[in-house]
């Protein structure tokens, strides 16, 4: 199935349910900026939003475009990182005026999210110019933000207008085209933790969008060379893939599909470096490093044939919350205070089901096989330690899923090794 069979319709699913994805027009291809004046025509006071480096990258040739209907421009004046917090959120909310009819962001990850917050906060629409194939959020109705120091995923609608113009999109950095790349390898682990949280919880999953997201994994798995080409079909596909991904979530009301434990130590290095002043990759960079640990994961708790689970007590846990997450420790033990995970281990399940969990997480590529699709594009695997540390990385496997309500192998493998002196470890 092709990106515009998902959109402004009403799918019946074999799964039971109607899926329905309200894009209104993507436009993704050589010189799609031209039809910017053809796909915004409904709106007439349109608030243009960039960051130095993406209005510098296209953000004059769109006013031009648009000149006739834009009401304000705004382009955050610092050159460092742009995070998607509530200073960001004020700014581009002091622009909106009762005329404003349209939020539409020149960027990609970080403007697109900003740009959906604030317009649904309004009630309007919005919608972004990619300037680069850098991570599935595009068409996603979820905004990825950093709230009260916090990263949450708030609901909002997803964009009415995408646009993506190759000879725009292949100029990015080669690490955003690799992040992109690595984003949608990702899926490989987060579809193997859906499977697993259907057998373990009873959680919902789609097989239709499952094999979807699955399918086109494959082929992006095998464009590697020609992204790092920049070839424009190449970089064509990746784009119209990252869209058509974010739009199955978008389908179906969750980010499940394309975002499991590779995206909660994602998470978790970008938190944890905002905490403590640190560096961290691009987002899609840390989900394919994170995919590496991951299916490293599944390879050691595969190899126990008669599991024997251990759980630490509260006090150590929030111990570790507090060396780990510092002052924001607190949060980061009320989700997991008002999910109740650690008070309902799954112990009983796990043994009852043992050989088909063992299953499941043997469909899931092994690290070697995520080094070769890594290296395909030139990742340097040695990268990713020297950035964070082997200490940070393990505090991550025990812990980064703590920041979120939501079931993965990270849950398992803790169940299987986290102990109360692996857990004295953590400084």
């Amino acid at each position: 199935m092709e990106l515009s069979e998902l959109l402004n319709r009403d799918l019946s699913c074999a799964c039971g349910r109607t899926h329905r994805c309200d894009i209104r027009c993507v436009e993704i291809g050589k010189g799609a900026l031209n039809t910017l004046p053809a796909v915004t025509a409904p709106y007439q006071s349109v608030l243009l939003v960039a960051d130095q480096n993406t209005w510098g990258i296209c953000g004059e040739t769109v006013y031009k475009l648009m000149e006739k209907q834009t009401e304000t421009i705004y382009v955050f004046p610092q050159k460092t990182t742009l995070i998607p917090d509530e200073n960001a959120i004020s700014a581009i909310d002091s622009k909106i005026t009762n005329q404003t009819d349209l939020v539409l962001g020149i960027g990609s990850g970080v403007i697109n999210d900003l740009c959906k917050y604030v317009a649904f906060q309004h009630g309007i629409k919005s919608g972004i110019v990619a300037t680069a194939p850098s991570m599935d959020g595009y068409a996603s109705s979820g905004a990825a933000m950093i709230l009260k120091g916090m990263k949450v995923t708030d609901t909002v609608n997803a964009p009415d207008v995408i646009v993506g113009d190759v000879d725009v999109l292949r100029q990015a950095p080669i690490e955003m085209i690799r992040s992109g790349y690595a984003d949608i390898i990702g899926k490989y682990s987060a579809l193997c933790d859906w499977k697993l949280s259907q057998e373990i919880n009873g959680e919902y999953l789609c097989p239709f969008v499952y094999d979807l997201v699955l399918q086109k994994t494959d082929e992006i798995r095998a464009s590697a060379k020609a992204l790092t080409q920049r070839d424009p079909e190449a970089i064509r596909t990746l784009t119209e893939t990252l869209v058509l991904i974010g739009a199955c979530l978008t389908l179906l009301s969750t980010t499940r599909p394309g975002s499991g434990s590779e995206h909660h130590l994602s998470h978790y290095f970008e938190i944890t470096g905002l905490i403590d002043g640190k560096p961290y990759f691009f987002h899609g960079t840390d989900v394919g490093y994170s995919t590496l640990v991951t299916a490293e994961l599944r390879e050691r708790i595969r190899t126990v044939e008669k599991p024997d689970f251990v759980h630490i007590s509260k006090e150590m846990r929030e111990n570790c919350y507090k060396k780990i997450y510092k002052g924001y420790w607190s949060e980061v033990a009320a989700i997991q205070n008002h999910a109740k995970r650690y008070e309902t281990p799954a112990d009983e399940i796990y043994q009852k089901k043992w050989a088909r969990v063992r299953e499941i997480l043997s469909e899931c590529p092994t690290r070697k096989e995520i080094e070769t699709m890594l290296t395909d594009v030139g990742f340097d695997l040695n990268a990713f330690e020297t950035m964070y540390g082997a200490e940070k990385i393990r505090n991550g496997v025990w812990f980064g899923k703590d920041l979120k309500d939501r079931y993965s192998v990270l849950w398992l493998y803790g169940d299987l090794f986290l102990t109360e002196e692996e857990a004295q470890k953590i400084q």
